[in-house]
This record gives structure tokens, sequence and C-alpha cells, in this order.
């Protein structure tokens, strides 16, 4: 076996770590922690939405609505996703909050993978 390989669902898997399946937050030796990206299947229900608005964004976003009905907001911008495959990238210094206005599937890549942007529960 290949220690460098990992095989998963990424419904099983990001349920164990607040949906991340890829990041700097994944221990070192794991195929999965990396600090250049990270990878989140996120799993929201009606309602769902980012606490607090992040500020001071140092990373680069691509957001891809798997499933659902998915609003991110941006400054003086709302972006709606409500197709398979609708999409919105934001970079650097791009603040953001979302909300799931149905329940949604969303991919998101992020760029690179830095800590400190975590909202407690």
């Amino acid at each position: 076996m290949n220690d460098s390989v990992y095989v998963g669902k990424a419904g099983k898997d990001a349920a164990l770590d607040r949906g991340w399946l890829l990041g700097h937050f994944k221990e070192a030796g794991d195929p999965r922690h990396s600090e250049d990206v990270e990878i989140k299947w996120g799993v929201h229900p009606r309602g769902d939405e980012r606490l607090q608005w992040v500020k001071g964004e140092h990373r680069t976003a691509l957001l891809v609505l798997i499933s659902g009905r998915f609003r991110v907001e941006l400054p003086g911008r709302s972006v709606l996703l409500e197709e398979q495959g609708d999409y919105v990238v934001w970079g650097h210094g791009v603040d953001h909050s979302w909300v799931a206005e149905e329940e949604s599937v969303v991919l998101t890549v992020r760029w690179p993978s830095v800590p400190g942007y975590a909202v407690g529960e």
C-alpha cells in the first residue's frame, strides 16, 4: 500500500471535519494535508449561514454548487447559485459570507491553506 494515496467518500469524510477534506488542518503525513489548497464538501440544511463575515481575506476561493440553492454575499454584491455547476470565484481581499436558501451541497476550493478563519460553534 502507498501511504501517499487516500481513497474516501466525500459525504462520509466531510462529516468528520466540518466538511473539510483537504488542507493545513489535516495531520502531517496524511495525503490530505496541504498548505497549498483547501477543499470542502459542504452539506448545508436550508437556512444554514456563516455566523460572521470573513474579513481580511488572504485566500482565493472557488465555490461550486452541486445541488440546492446557495447565496454568497460579497461586498456590494449578492451571488445566487441555483443550477448545478453554477460557481463563483473571489480573490484576495474580498470579504464574504453565505447562506443556504435551500438544502445545498457545495464544493469549495481555497488557496493557500492558512489557519485563522474558523468560526466557533
